[in-house]
């Protein structure tokens, strides 16, 4: 299997991981809309209502994101920035209802694409 190298250096696995990453954080903090406002939220509001299980499943997709974060190579401190933003989605999270709604507006997942993608030189969506 040949790979192509773009111009900034990453091969087109690398860009690969990274359009799954992009489509997976999407999915999980903003996929759905609520009608008649621009509030996003994703399978992340609706999961994270099953207690204990859920929330620890979005912790598991969320570390996911972060070690494709570190594998395409963003730098010590932003994957130190990405995990205390797991941790902090995973602590209010669980907290009944409450949770969820911070859940739903902290996004944890977006903001460490975000991280990714200054880190290595991506360009955003």
């Amino acid at each position: 299997m040949t790979t192509t190298t773009f111009s900034t250096g990453r091969t087109a696995s690398a860009a690969a991981r990274l359009a799954r990453l992009r489509r997976l954080a999407w999915t999980v903090d903003a996929a759905f809309r609520v009608p008649g406002t621009r509030f996003r939220f994703g399978l992340n509001g609706l999961i994270g209502l099953t207690p204990a299980a859920g929330d620890a499943l979005l912790a598991l997709v969320s570390l996911y994101i972060v070690y494709e974060g570190y594998r395409l190579g963003a730098s010590r401190q932003d994957v130190g920035r990405m995990l205390a933003n797991v941790a902090v989605e995973a602590a209010a999270g669980s907290v009944p209802v409450l949770g969820d709604l911070f859940d739903m507006g902290f996004k944890a997942n977006l903001r460490n694409l975000a991280i990714i993608e200054q880190s290595i030189g991506a360009t955003p969506f």
